[in-house]
């Protein structure tokens, strides 16, 4: 019957007990990351000053032409 197969658990009076434990993923919120970095960001603002100091640098050279 299912009585006799079912089996007795025998803990050890002496010595070392390990138990196992299964590491289970968890699944964590995303993370909101900006679209653009940091450093991206500085950069293209040192692009944009460079751009501005350039077009600035050529309007009085080709007002001086006329």
């Amino acid at each position: 019957t299912k009585e006799e197969k079912a089996l007795n658990e025998i803990l050890p009076k002496q010595g070392l007990l390990y138990n196992e434990e299964v590491s289970v993923m968890v699944m964590n919120k995303p993370k909101i990351l900006p679209l653009k970095s940091v450093t991206l960001e500085k950069i293209e603002d040192m692009q944009k000053q460079a751009q501005d100091f350039m077009n600035q640098e050529k309007k009085p050279t080709t007002n001086e032409k006329q």
